[in-house]
Parts: structure tokens; sequence; C-alpha cells
């Protein structure tokens, strides 16, 4: 794999601030640019339960799901609790032990290391600002479309501004700075559908609570609905799909 997920990776696991606001349940905790440009990060909501616009992301999630980057696990926790198939991966020790006290499964994993289920994966989540990991958009949508099963469905969390940035950054409380700049990225809405071009349909797009999320689905000879709108009919089918217990399922997979 590329050194650079890598050290993306290492930096967030090794990250003081970010591993001791997530055991505090607040922050304040930033990524800050080497010049000196704060990005607040919503430590907080993290830790709450899931809102009302993360509940419409979840109706929205079709089969089985992967969280990247998964945080400390309230949308993992919310799709355990309505009886879905659901995995999430955060390299930090303090994410995934916060998902399993919710009740949720979590991996200690970046998403360019081997994972449960590849290529099985219905739904991959890439939330809270996560369409930035490694730096390098087209690198993270290629090794989603290797963990989803043809035709599945991602769902991503974008700036709300224009914007197609490749930074470096440190995580910082604004207090303490540990370790080296690693790679991170920030996409509107209209740079990730240009990333997309040519191995992901549009599958919707949609703005809620001021925040931005888009919908792709990967391309494929496979029959698929064409929305990730969250009708009735749509969220009933996923439903019964993630409490499938049959030996296809990537959750069970170790």
């Amino acid at each position: 794999m590329s050194s650079v997920p890598s050290a993306t990776a290492l930096a967030w696991a090794a990250a003081d601030p970010y591993e001791a606001a997530l055991r505090a349940g607040r922050g304040p905790l930033f990524l800050r640019r080497t010049d000196g440009w704060l990005l607040p990060l919503e430590v907080e909501r993290w830790c709450a339960g899931a809102d009302p616009v993360d509940r419409d992301v979840l109706d929205r999630c079709e089969g089985a799901v992967l969280d990247v980057g998964c945080g400390p696990g309230r949308l993992v926790a919310e799709l355990a609790a309505r009886g879905r198939a659901a995995l999430g991966i955060d390299v930090s020790e303090a994410a995934v032990e916060h998902t399993a006290r919710l009740g949720g499964q979590a991996l200690r994993r970046s998403v360019f290391e081997q994972l449960p289920g590849e290529g099985r994966w219905d739904t991959v989540l890439l939330m809270d600002g996560n369409i930035g990991i490694g730096g390098d958009p087209r690198a993270l949508l290629e090794r989603v479309t290797g963990l989803l099963r043809p035709g599945g469905l991602l769902i991503a969390e974008t700036a709300p501004a224009d914007v197609d940035e490749r930074v470096r950054v440190h995580i910082t409380d604004a207090r303490a700075t540990t370790g080296d700049p690693f790679p991170w990225a920030r996409l509107g809405t209209r740079a990730l559908l240009r990333y997309a071009r040519g191995r992901w349909e549009r599958a919707g797009q949609w703005t809620a609570g001021g925040r931005h999320f888009a919908a792709l689905r990967s391309r494929s000879s496979r029959t698929t609905s064409s929305s990730a709108e969250p009708p009735k009919r749509t969220a009933v089918i996923s439903s019964q799909r993630g409490r499938n217990t049959s030996g296809g399922r990537p959750v069970a997979d170790r």
C-alpha cells in the first residue's frame, strides 16, 4: 500500500489530543494547516448519539454497511440498534473502544489495510469529512470501489464550500500539537463528482442541517436502484438484508 495513507493513519493513531478528546467526549480539537489555519472538529457531535441528519443518511444505506473512520461509533451503534449489519473501522484505539461500549462492532484498522468482506459491502460511509483520508481522493475512491460489491453505494459527507484542497495538517487542541504533518483533503460536492467520473454513477445529492452529502453508485452490469432516496419500500428491503445471517454477510468475517 502507499506510504501516504500509512502516514495519515499513523498520525491519527498517535495524536494524543485526538485520543484525549474522544475519551473525554469533548474538544476543542482542530486540524491545523501548516500555514496556521484551523479546521474545527466536531467532537461533541461525534460522541453524541446519531442526530436526525445522521439517521436520514442511515435510512439511505443498503444492506451491510462499512463506516470508514467511524470515530466514536454513533453511526455504527445506531445501525446495530436497528438490527443492521454494520462495522466501523478507525485507526484510533479510543474510537474503537467507544464504539464497542455503544454496542457497535469496530476494528482498529486503516481503510488502506486488508479489511473483512472486501468486495462484498453493500454501502460504505465516508462521513464527517472522511473523504479527506489520505489526502488523495482518487486513491480513496479507488479503494472504496474494491470494498463495495458491484453496484454498491458510497455515501460521502462533503465540505459545505465549493472547495478542492489537498493540504498537510496536524491534529491539535490549540495547546498541544503532536507528530509530523500528514496529508488531508477537503472536497465540496462538485469536486467529489469530478473525481468520481468514469467509475461511479451519481445516486443522490442533498443538504440537511447545514451539512452536505453525495451518494455514488459503483458502475456495474447488475440491475440496481438509481437513487439513494429512502422510500419506505427501500428501507424495508435494506432492513431485511441487514438482518441476514448468511455466510455472505461481511461483518461475520474476521
